[in-house]
């Protein structure tokens, strides 16, 4: 029989320091809400964990290893600076730009304050056969989603015919990190979201700046 690996989501954590600081008297509706989110997150990978699809373990074993240092994004990136134009610079630029502030933003304040360790794959019931390198870094959220998500939404927003490819390309590496067992659920949906938000927002400040350039020409 597997071992169950100790409470270790970020949910549970933030409950924990709930309940310490509060007492009783504290928010119990949101530690319920938390430990019951902390819980569908081990649940949930899990299940992923036990997925009968041998056949998806070495592809997505080797995207997740891609994916390290945002690889895929900068080649898609060098590909519209050289062949898209001018609108296909703007967009690498672009694209660029959102992977530096969301990276950034992720593995400095949110990595430090999260603290989260990494799963302990052995205990969770993750096949050996679909092991990357476990990062030595903390768990929450996922960076390498929080890139994918940035630059899939900062260059969709310069060319919306890139819109659906790259947030397709974004949710398969975001699936792939939970998958191989190096992230929990939680992780790469944070991660994700995070760069939603960073890469619409790099997205409106480019085309702000872009506008005033040609008001000023």
């Amino acid at each position: 029989m597997t071992r169950l690996a100790p409470p270790d989501p970020v949910e549970e954590r933030l409950a924990d320091r709930l309940s310490a600081r509060y007492g009783n008297g504290g928010p119990s509706t949101m530690v319920w809400v938390l430990r019951k989110l902390g819980k569908v997150d081990r649940e949930v990978y899990r299940a992923v964990a036990e997925l009968p699809t041998p056949w998806l373990d070495t592809p997505l074993r080797r995207v997740s290893g891609f994916a390290n240092f945002s690889k895929p994004w900068f080649l898609v990136a060098a590909v519209l600076a050289l062949f898209g134009g001018a609108k296909g610079r703007r967009a690498a630029v672009t694209g660029v730009a959102a992977i530096g502030v969301t990276s950034f933003v992720v593995n400095q304040p949110m990595k430090l304050a999260g603290e989260r360790r990494r799963p302990q794959r052995t205990h969770l019931g993750v096949p050996e056969k679909r092991w990357v390198r476990m990062p030595s870094s903390a768990s929450f959220p996922s960076g390498h989603s929080a890139s994918a998500a940035a630059f899939g939404v900062a260059v969709g927003a310069a060319l919306p015919q890139l819109k659906v490819p790259l947030r397709g390309a974004a949710a398969v590496v975001a699936f792939s990190r939970v998958y191989t067992g190096v992230h929990y659920p939680a992780d790469v949906v944070a991660g994700a979201s995070v760069g939603v938000v960073l890469g619409g927002l790099t997205a409106k400040v480019a085309a702000r700046l872009a506008a005033r350039r040609a008001v000023s020409s």
